[in-house]
């Protein structure tokens, strides 16, 4: 198959067969905090310390982030599935009400993380990058937290697991 050959919702199953950690995007925007499921949340670089991550261009949270200049990468735990349904939109929750489902804190830039993260990023604004109907943020980061007892919950063929612990390697 060639790019040319692939559909949406093609795209999307390839998409899938990656196992990524579920995240959470946040923002503090003029209307207050807004937030969604990240579609993709990575790393750019070390010197400066940056991050990226992609917006759908009709997602609501948008506004804030681009008002706010700011925005947070919160990697869930696995005991908290439930925020994939909040932050997805299937919950029926908007706006400020998706952060009343967990405890949320700001911290340099006023963005929130949520607490007991894996791992949380927060991020000044540096530029946005628009193309395709997706948007791409890329910002600079401001702070970091962590939770090291904490297990990541994964994304994987469009559904979120655990991750266990695979046995030592016995031939090292």
């Amino acid at each position: 198959m060639t790019g040319t050959d692939i559909d949406v919702p093609g795209f999307w199953k390839a998409i899938g067969n990656r196992a990524v950690g579920a995240a959470v995007v946040a923002a503090a925007g003029e209307q207050g905090w807004a937030g969604f499921l990240a579609l993709s949340a990575t790393h750019l670089s070390a010197r400066p310390p940056r991050i990226m991550v992609s917006i759908d261009a009709g997602t609501s949270a948008l506004s804030a982030l681009r008002e706010g200049r700011c925005f947070s990468v919160s990697y869930l735990p696995a005991n908290r599935q439930d925020l994939v349904a909040v932050f997805s939109g299937k919950a029926g929750l908007k706006g400020a009400e998706r952060f009343t489902t967990a405890v949320w804190k700001p911290l340099a830039t006023g963005a929130p993380v949520l607490e007991g993260a894996v791992g949380a990023f927060d991020c000044r604004l540096d530029e946005i990058i628009e193309r395709d109907g997706t948007v791409i943020a890329v910002g600079t980061l401001s702070g970091v937290v962590a939770d090291p007892s904490a297990e990541p919950l994964v994304t994987f063929r469009g559904g979120y697991y655990r991750l266990a612990p695979l046995a030592p390697d016995s031939a090292g």
